[in-house]
């Protein structure tokens, strides 16, 4: 029997996801984000990417038995206080996920970025895995962030003004829909929580491509950061999208 104990004091955040070959989205962004929250940050890669800004080129599945060995060795050694999952790429690393964080994480924060589809327009989630993600991952969930192009394919139309609590109302999870694929120069983040809306309007960023990519990701990892410093999801949200918004 393996008599190892954790030491004290060894909190974390783990990010479990795709790699991004620009480090500027996925498990990079993601530990970015945990540092710059001074939350030490670990990570599981369920798949390899060759991208940039502009493209995916090639996504290359990580093996199950090495996801599972990576999950497991960071929480035996450390206290994870909350995950962040991103890109989980098929069926199979889906089921996994879950039955870990079932296994190990049990009434802990998990924030999940329903990665479907990259800005460049490559799909990053397999089709079949869409329902699975739905019946199994979102139940555990405390918050899902979908933004409106993945909202769509969640609720099989266009979303409108009210797209939150219906994503809310079919999933009986937090929902926090990301605006920043509608047009305009101001958006509007939506978080509905306890039967409650909460507007997060702001002015769209000049940012270029090269800053834009990976938003989502590291929006979705700084509320993980904040929980794991036990704020509330509505404070975690809140502080999150004002941290992006300052970068």
């Amino acid at each position: 029997m393996n008599s190892f104990k954790k030491p004290a004091g060894l909190t974390a955040c783990l990010a479990i996801g795709g790699s991004d070959s620009c480090a500027g989205a996925g498990i990079q962004a993601d530990l970015q984000t945990f540092a710059a929250f001074g939350i030490k940050g670990c990570s599981a890669i369920t798949a390899l990417t060759a991208q940039n800004p502009n493209t995916v080129s090639r996504v290359e599945s990580v093996p199950l038995p090495q996801l599972e060995a990576e999950i497991r060795a960071v929480f035996d050694y450390y206290d994870i206080r909350a995950v962040k999952t991103g890109m989980l790429y098929d069926v199979e690393r889906v089921e996994l996920v879950v039955s870990l964080l079932n296994e190990l994480h049990v009434g802990k924060p998990v924030i999940v970025d329903p990665v479907m589809i990259s800005s460049s327009g490559r799909r990053l989630l397999d089709e079949g895995a869409i329902s699975v993600l739905e019946q199994k991952l979102f139940p555990i969930a405390s918050l899902i962030t979908p933004n409106v192009p993945e909202a769509e394919l969640l609720l099989n139309e266009k979303p409108g003004r009210e797209a939150s609590a219906r994503l809310f109302r079919k999933f009986s999870t937090p929902v926090l829909l990301k605006g920043g694929h509608i047009r305009g120069e101001r958006l509007l983040d939506q978080l509905y929580i306890d039967g409650e809306e909460i507007a997060f309007p702001h002015e769209r960023q000049p940012w270029d491509r090269e800053k834009a990519h990976g938003t989502g990701c590291r929006l979705a990892s700084a509320i993980a950061a904040s929980l794991a410093r036990d704020s509330s999801l509505s404070v975690a949200v809140a502080e999150a999208i004002g941290w992006l918004q300052r970068r």
